[in-house]
């Protein structure tokens, strides 16, 4: 099998490149010709792109969603982290509902497509080092979803888990978004199988290993004190990863 990552992993890599410089000045255009709404076509698009190009390496992605999520509200998913690679599909599935993201500083800049989004989609950029400039950014986008009906994504642990097994919750972010949206929905997501593309490190890529993403039932961000919500919203996740 690792031989076959060896010969599959260039190719993956090359096409990967691609698509985020091809779709860099499309987003551009997106943003500039027709908007938000453009840009977030865009954005869409370049996402199932990428979705797709999982398959140069035998990786199927497939959403289990038996729950009717919201419309016309924000939704707050908050799910486990385990590689990059859970970024495209919740994007791709999800779009209706616009979703954004928290993230660190530093992917703000210097790669194409993915930096230009986080600038001008209106994700957080936060400094981990920084934890005041942190909860400021938090704020500030907690108040920009809530104004546009956006949505949120975020990662509680913090930090991939690089061999598929979740880290604690941090309670922080989630109680800022919150606090500016009380009247939102939240939404746990189990991703199983993501961190197995990284399995052998950042080189050769891991190959054949589906990767899922498991919706669970919605919960009002008002309906219980904030430390029993997050406790139910990570025994949540937890339970769906496998």
């Amino acid at each position: 099998m690792k031989i076959i990552s060896h010969l599959l992993s260039p190719i993956f890599g090359l096409v990967f490149f691609l698509l985020l410089l091809i779709f860099h000045p499309i987003q551009w255009i997106g943003l500039h010709v027709f908007g938000k709404k453009g840009h977030q076509k865009v954005v869409d698009f370049m996402n199932w792109c990428l979705v797709k190009s999982l398959l140069i390496l035998g990786i199927r992605v497939k959403l289990i969603n038996k729950h009717k999520l919201p419309e016309n509200t924000t939704i707050l998913f908050v799910a486990n982290h385990q590689s990059l690679f859970d970024i495209p599909p919740v994007i791709w599935y999800f779009r209706k509902h616009w979703p954004k993201f928290v993230s660190k500083k530093e992917l703000g800049k210097g790669i194409p497509s993915v930096s230009f989004n986080l600038r001008h989609g209106g994700a957080a950029l936060i400094d981990r080092k920084d934890g005041k400039q942190a909860l400021a950014e938090l704020a500030e986008f907690a108040k920009r979803i809530h104004k546009n009906t956006w949505s949120a994504v975020i990662f509680p642990e913090g930090t991939r888990s690089r061999n598929g097994k979740p880290k604690a919750f941090a309670p922080n972010g989630l109680k800022m978004l919150i606090k500016y949206n009380p009247e939102a929905y939240i939404v746990p997501l189990s991703i199983n199988n993501s961190w197995k593309v990284f399995k052998y490190g950042k080189y050769p890529l891991g190959v054949g290993s589906p990767i899922t993403i498991t919706t669970h039932e919605p919960v009002k961000a008002n309906s219980l004190p904030f430390d029993e919500l997050l406790q139910q919203v990570e025994t949540t996740v937890k339970s769906g990863v496998q």
